[in-house]
């Protein structure tokens, strides 16, 4: 009988399903929107986002979705991604305590990244009113709570009928070490009661089995996941060290595959950990909310095609909507640079896009000096990436390979991780 890997993706809005089979080809793809049944937990037009009992909903609704074309009884193991940074509150019966965090909450509070900041180490990912350890530590003074758990960790727990540990993924932005593989001291002596977090294994490690919930077979392996970033790498087919995908949406985003971690705070570089691999990089505030403000969609496509990808625009910009920067230059003042204008709408949008692909450049440059490879193969995702011209502007200034992204889901991705627990 044909065994299926399968890889579930938690979403901001949705979830999406995909089943591999052994070989790894995508054989079936499913997804809800988790909007659809915001209003069966009344959580009416806000905060249906970070209700889990949506998410449980929703995940229930894809499952069913994949399970009306496929089998869902030939999946051998399961693997989850989530949100980076998301976290939620149980109590003592592991029920939700209120709504959970998400990656993008800030604490308002400024004692509680002060509080951070005078014990993490400068490398840690935990830094910051917006960390996913300054939200855990708001979400503990709630009455009742017992456990704080990542997304994805109270998600595969579901699964599993039953707590299960959390990936070294989830837990960076936590303050999880993942050089020593361990929760830090420091930690303890933060205001965070440290005895709430769950216990963490490697991403792609069997941390418990399928208790039959969602139409899973009763003792399918399930698998540590990643978060939803390091997930939509792992589907574009990246393997070797010095593979690189650039993410083009509204911001700039690259990974790269490392055999080191590298950690520079300074320039906004940190690493996550995938096993034995690492997987360096940062967001830049550039990208395509930049170009979105100056021109639409069609006319960057028209204007696009008068650009010569192999010259050099002559102006220096540093493209940003606002002032401030996370990487490759981590400085919060720092003013965009987009003039002077040409008369010529194609001569600007080429300035754009080339000092764009620039700071990816020395995004990319930034990782190799501080110990992860130089960029060889490079994959784009993302909506960027579908302009040609842009491409080319890209490849010659990061000297890279092009590469095709085999997919760009991140339930693909993480799907990969469980592939290894399939009977050879």
């Amino acid at each position: 009988m044909s065994q299926f890997a399968l890889g579930i993706d938690i979403g901001t809005s949705g979830v999406r399903a995909a089943l591999l089979d052994a070989e790894g080809n995508v054989v079936g793809m499913a997804a809800a929107a988790m909007s659809d049944h915001a209003s069966d937990f009344g959580a009416g037009s806000s905060g249906w986002q970070r209700d889990p009992a949506v998410w449980r909903a929703t995940l229930a609704a894809a499952l069913a979705e994949l399970g009306r074309s496929h089998d869902l009884g030939a999946v051998a193991a399961v693997a989850v991604d989530g949100t980076s940074g998301t976290v939620l509150a149980l109590d003592a019966d592991d029920v939700p305590v209120g709504q959970a965090l998400m990656y993008n909450d800030a604490v308002a509070d400024p004692a509680i990244p002060a509080a951070i900041a005078a014990h993490a180490p400068r490398e840690s990912a935990a830094h910051g009113a917006a960390s996913a350890l300054a939200r855990a530590i708001e979400l503990q003074d709630r009455p009742g709570v017992a456990r704080i758990l990542h997304q994805a960790d109270w998600i595969a727990g579901l699964i599993a009928g039953a707590p299960v540990p959390g990936d070294e993924s989830n837990a960076l932005k936590t303050g999880y070490d993942p050089v020593a593989r361990a929760w830090p001291a420091w930690l303890a002596q933060t205001p965070l009661r440290t005895r709430l977090l769950p216990p963490i294994q490697p991403s792609g490690t069997q941390t418990g089995a399928a208790s039959g919930a969602f139409g899973l077979p009763i003792g399918a392996t399930l698998v540590a996941g990643v978060t939803d970033g390091c997930a939509s790498f792992l589907a574009t087919g990246a393997s070797d060290p010095g593979d690189g995908v650039t993410a083009l949406g509204t911001t700039l985003t690259i990974k790269l595959l490392s055999p080191v971690p590298v950690f520079a705070p300074e320039f906004g570089v940190y690493s996550h950990r995938i096993g034995e691999r690492w997987l360096a990089g940062g967001a830049s505030n550039t990208g395509g909310g930049v170009l979105a403000a100056h021109f639409s969609a069609e006319q960057i496509a028209a204007l696009s095609a008068q650009i010569d990808p192999a010259q050099d625009s002559g102006l220096d910009y540093y493209p940003l909507r606002a002032p401030g920067e996370r990487f490759p230059i981590a400085d919060p003042g720092l003013a965009p640079r987009l003039t002077p204008r040409p008369a010529e709408d194609a001569a600007f949008l080429h300035g754009l896009l080339e000092g764009i692909a620039r700071i990816e450049d020395l995004g990319y440059r930034r990782l190799a000096e501080h110990g992860a490879p130089p960029l060889r193969r490079l994959r784009s995702v993302g909506g960027g990436a579908a302009n040609p011209v842009w491409t080319q502007m890209r490849l010659r200034l990061t000297g890279a390979e092009a590469a095709h992204a085999q997919s760009t889901e991140a339930a693909v991705g993480v799907a990969r991780l469980a592939l290894p627990h399939l009977d050879p």
